[in-house]
C-alpha cells in the first residue's frame, strides 16, 4: 500500500449519518475531517443572532452584506476526539445542532453568496488531499475530482427516528412528528434549490444504511477507501 493520500467526498440526505462515518473514516486513515454542514449551520446561527432570519422572515441582502464578518474554524478537542466548530472565535458546537437551526439551515444554504464563500473555504481545506468531507455537494461541486465519492441514503422515517433520539438525548423537548416534518422539508429544499442542489454524482457509490449498523457501514466504506488508496 502506498502512502499517497486521496480525497473522500461523502454526500447524502440529512440525518443519514454522514458526519458519524466521516469522522470514523478520517480517524482510521489519519485524514483531516471537515463537516461542511456544520459550516452552513454556523452561518445560520449567525443569521439568527443578527436577526437576519426567523421562521417567517429572511433578510438575504442583510446577511450577504455581513458575510465578510463571519469567521468559521474547526478546533480539535482531544477529549472528544473530534474538531468542534467555532463561530468568530466562540465554540458553537452545541448551539448549531439544535432543531431550530435545523429548521432554518436549508434556507441559508440556498443563498448563492453563502455557498460561494463556504465552497471557497472548503476548496482551501482540501488542497493537499488527505481529507474526508461530508455535505450535500462535496462530490459534485466542492471536489468533483475526489477519488472516492459516497452517496448516503435512508428512508425519511429512519432518519427522523435517529434525529429524534439524538435530540432527546441532548435534552431538547421535541416531538417525532416535528422532526419527521423537518427531515422531509429539508429533503425538498436541498434537492430543489437552484444553486448546487443535492444530487448523486455520476461516479458516486450509493449506500443505503436504513438496515446497516454503524459498524457495518464503517467497514463497508473503509474497504472501498483502502482499495482506492492501495492503487493511488
Amino acid at each position: 500500500m502506498t502512502n499517497k493520500k486521496i480525497t473522500i467526498a461523502i454526500d447524502g440526505y440529512s440525518s443519514t449519518g454522514k458526519s458519524t462515518v466521516a469522522k470514523q473514516l478520517a480517524k482510521h486513515l489519519s485524514y483531516t475531517y471537515v463537516d461542511s454542514g456544520a459550516m452552513y449551520r454556523a452561518i445560520t446561527l449567525y443569521a439568527m443572532q443578527q436577526g437576519f432570519i426567523s421562521d417567517s422572515f429572511l433578510d438575504k441582502d442583510g446577511l450577504v452584506s455581513k458575510l465578510n464578518d463571519v469567521s468559521i474554524s474547526f478546533i480539535y478537542n482531544e477529549g472528544l476526539g473530534f474538531s468542534e466548530v467555532y463561530l468568530n472565535g466562540i465554540n458553537v458546537e452545541k448551539e448549531i445542532r439544535t432543531l431550530k437551526v435545523s429548521q432554518l439551515v436549508s434556507k441559508i444554504a440556498a443563498i448563492p453568496e453563502v455557498r460561494m464563500k463556504l465552497v471557497e473555504q472548503q476548496h482551501a481545506m482540501g488542497i493537499n488531499k488527505g481529507v474526508v468531507m461530508d455535505g450535500r455537494d462535496i462530490g459534485t461541486v466542492v471536489f468533483p475530482d475526489a477519488e472516492l465519492k459516497i452517496f448516503m441514503v435512508a428512508s425519511a422515517e429512519t432518519r427522523a427516528q435517529r434525529r429524534f433520539k439524538e435530540l432527546i438525548e441532548k435534552g431538547e423537548v421535541v416531538s417525532f412528528d416535528d422532526v419527521l416534518k423537518n427531515v422531509q422539508e429539508r429533503d425538498y429544499l436541498d434537492t430543489t434549490r437552484k444553486d448546487s442542489p443535492l444530487v448523486k454524482a455520476e461516479d458516486a457509490i450509493e449506500i443505503d444504511n436504513s438496515e446497516l449498523s454503524l459498524e457495518e457501514q464503517f467497514h463497508k466504506i473503509v474497504k472501498l477507501a483502502e482499495k482506492i488508496i492501495s492503487k493511488a
